[in-house]
């Protein structure tokens, strides 16, 4: 695959998102890279609420899992290590469950964030930080 998306990459999701809806993020992590993430906005407009803030620090190796409600952040998640390197292609799924937001990293599934905002409210997924963004899917 050749070519990346400009970042901070927004796609709409006038639907929302349900069970069963899956979402491929493939890219590749700079070689000096600090952070990236990829958010499930409830709006399209600034400061929106997100039902999922799915943030990789390479910086400090560890991979934040949050929500953002009512303009303040919520108890953050923690993965148990990160599976992202420097210089080196990944390939995210979220998937969304009756419970949560399941997130598989290459073959493994790495962390399940519980709803806390309903998934359904869900408007806009956005992409952006420190990553060469090669595709974005919504299935």
């Amino acid at each position: 695959m050749s070519g990346t998306l400009a970042v901070p990459h927004k796609t709409s999701l006038p639907e929302g998102v349900r069970v069963g809806t899956v979402m491929r993020i493939r890219g590749v992590v700079p070689d000096q890279a600090g952070r990236f993430y990829v958010n499930l906005l409830c709006g399209e407009e600034p400061g929106s609420e997100a039902a999922l803030h799915f943030n990789p620090r390479l910086d400090e190796s560890s991979v934040v899992f949050n929500t953002l409600e009512h303009g303040a952040w919520g108890r953050e998640e923690r993965g148990p290590s990160s599976p992202f390197q420097r210089g080196q292609p990944f390939d995210v799924l979220l998937i969304t469950t009756d419970e949560g937001f399941k997130v598989v990293v290459g073959d493994l599934e790495y962390h399940h964030f519980r709803h806390r905002i309903p998934p359904t409210r869900v408007r806009a997924v956005e992409v952006g930080g420190d990553l060469q963004l090669q595709l974005l899917k919504i299935f």
